[in-house]
This record gives structure tokens, sequence and C-alpha cells, in this order.
């Protein structure tokens, strides 16, 4: 979601899904090992497997439930979440004030429920990281309010695997995200330190010609790096989800050394591999990628990516807008002693 440039431009590098222990392969591209003189900007369009088609590492022996929120309680969980709170824009252009206000994020029934909506609000015009250590904080007004909440500071993790249970919302401007950013960052400011985008999506359910059932089912997965901005990279894989806007679905990454994998409903539709991605700071072939990550879950309203797709712009008359979400878990990959089919995978 960081400053996401405003058109994804296709280029050469393609990115597939890949069976393990005998499963049959969708694709199994030999990556192309990239660098500073790479495309800073790699799209790959890819086919959505069926069942049998890919890795499924959930049925994989040797996970380990290491953190997770089931959102069972009637507020939000202060020990597991905290809240950005700004009108920044992320960078994008977007149009919503983020708040840490039950109306924008609010649990209850089971669910986590963030919340977009059209109102008048007052707030920083930056975020914390970047507003002056002392004097008056820059205000602004938008049109339209929403949530970001962030394990930052509260639990991160180095490899694993990561999955939210969720319900999207439709319409033209909307743009949820479930990502990753770096707890730290080693190798300097965005994109150089890494960022992965485990689901994003923009303009659900609006009309469109090249999608199978003639509307946007599109999801995305994809990653950030190279030099600090403007001389960062990125690696995005496209697929249609025909049904993702038939309730709850679960999207996610597995993330090992050297090797990320895109899932949803629990089949891998892309991976990516050392030598698809570098950075500026490090000679490691899986820096960026190396290092411990937060979670971030948000309700984007308009900006680049939603706003110059679809039908353009937002439009002012479908809000509010929820993204639902049932449960968000992290699994690590202890193997010691498992038989069967390993969640070690194929490297």
């Amino acid at each position: 979601m960081t400053l996401r440039p405003a058109m994804l431009l296709a280029a050469l590098a393609l990115a597939g899904c890949t069976a393990a222990d005998g499963g049959r392969a969708v694709a199994a591209p030999t990556p192309v090992k990239l660098g500073p003189d790479s495309p800073k900007k790699i799209v790959a369009t890819v086919a959505m497997p069926g069942p049998g088609e890919a890795r499924e590492p959930a049925r994989e022996r040797g996970w380990q439930l290491v953190w997770s929120d089931e959102f069972e309680g009637t507020a939000v969980d202060r020990t597991k979440w905290d809240f950005d709170r700004d009108c920044w824009g992320g960078g994008n252009n977007e149009r919503q004030c983020y708040t840490d206000r039950t109306a924008n994020a609010a649990v209850g029934g089971g669910l986590l429920t963030i919340t977009a909506r059209k109102e008048r609000f007052t707030g920083p015009a930056q975020p914390a990281q970047l507003r002056p250590a002392s004097g008056a904080v820059e205000k602004v007004t938008k049109d339209f309010t929403s949530a970001r909440m962030v394990t930052r500071g509260k639990a991160s993790w180095t490899y694993g695997r990561i999955e939210m249970r969720a319900k999207l919302p439709a319409g033209q401007g909307t743009w949820p995200a479930f990502w990753m950013l770096p707890e730290d960052k080693t190798y300097g400011p965005w994109a150089a330190s890494g960022e992965i985008d485990i689901l994003e999506a923009v303009n659900l359910g609006v009309p469109c010609a090249s999608c199978p059932g003639s509307r946007e089912n599109t999801i995305l997965g994809t990653l950030h790096f190279g030099g600090q901005w403007p001389a960062n990279a990125f690696n995005s894989t496209e697929t249609k989800a025909v049904d993702v806007l038939d309730g709850f679905h679960t999207f996610g990454v597995v993330w090992a050394p050297g090797r990320i994998d895109w899932t949803y409903d629990g089949r891998v539709y892309a991976t990516k591999r050392r030598g698809e991605w570098w950075s500026a700071a490090s000679n490691s072939p899986d820096a960026p990628f190396d290092r411990a990550f937060h979670l971030i879950l948000n309700l984007a309203v308009g900006g680049g990516l939603s706003e110059e797709r679809g039908v353009t712009g937002v439009d002012e008359t479908i809000w509010p807008q929820t993204m639902q979400v049932d449960w968000v878990r992290v699994w690590q990959c202890r193997p010691d002693g498992a038989s069967g089919q390993s969640c070690q995978g194929d490297r």
C-alpha cells in the first residue's frame, strides 16, 4: 500500500504456482535475476489454480500457530493492535483520514468490521513518523474516514504462514489491503527495507469487460523492494478470483527463506523466489525479506491504484463500505518430527 505507483505496467517477469510433493504444477517459470538496472515495475497475470493444481500449505505437517486474533470480544484488542491516526493518504493520494474510533473499527459478533465512511474529518496531515519532533502539527480535512490497524511494536515475525479470512467491500474507490512492513528499517527508508502485500483489491464488483462474470474480481499480491523511493521497485502478480465477492475467503502468504507464496482459499496462485527481488543496501540474496515484519489491515478510499482502474475515480454514492475480518492467524514452520508432506515445502 505504501507509495504505490499510480499505474501498474506489464513487464517481462512471470510468477507461477508450483505444486508441492507430486501435485500438478500450473506454471514454473525460471526466475529472472533482478537488480538496480532491471525494470522497476513488474506485473504478471496468472490463472487461479483449481483443486489439486497447486500447493495447499494448510495440508502440510509441522505448522505451529504462534499468534492469532479471532475477534471474539467486544472491542479491538489493544494488546495486539494499534491504530495509525492521520489524514496523510498513504503517499497514494487516498481520500480518507484514518482514526481509532469505533465508527471506523469495531469488534462484535465474532468479527472485526473496518468501515469507510463519507464524512468530513480533520486530522494530522502526516503520519506520526514524518511529523516534526516539536511544534505545531499540520492538520488537513478530508471527506472520508476509515481505519488502519497495525501490530507494529506489538508483534512481528521473520517467516511464517500468515492468513486472513475476510469479506471484502465492493464499489469504485474501495481499496482493502492486508499487508506487512518491516519492524525496523534495517536497509533504509521505504521501500529499501521491503513491503509484502498479502492482499490488495480495488473496485471489486464494478463493470469489467475482461473479467469472468463481467465484474471486477482481480486480487493482487506484491513485493516492494530495491532502494529508497524513488529508486524503489516492485514485483506483482494479479489473478481473477471469480467468487471473491461471494462471502468470506482466506487470503495469505507462505514466507520462507528465499521464497514467498501467495494463497487464495488455501491454494498457492503465485510464487516469487530469491533473484526476483533485490536490495540496494545488501548483497544477501534474501534481503530485504529476511527481517521481522509486522501486519497491517486497512480499507482505503480512492488513491492512485483504485482511481485509475475500473470506471475511474470514486463513486460518491456507495458509502459506507466495510471489510469484515473473521480472523487473522500466523503460523511458523516447526517440522521436527513431522512425517508426510512438510511445511518446509519445495525450496
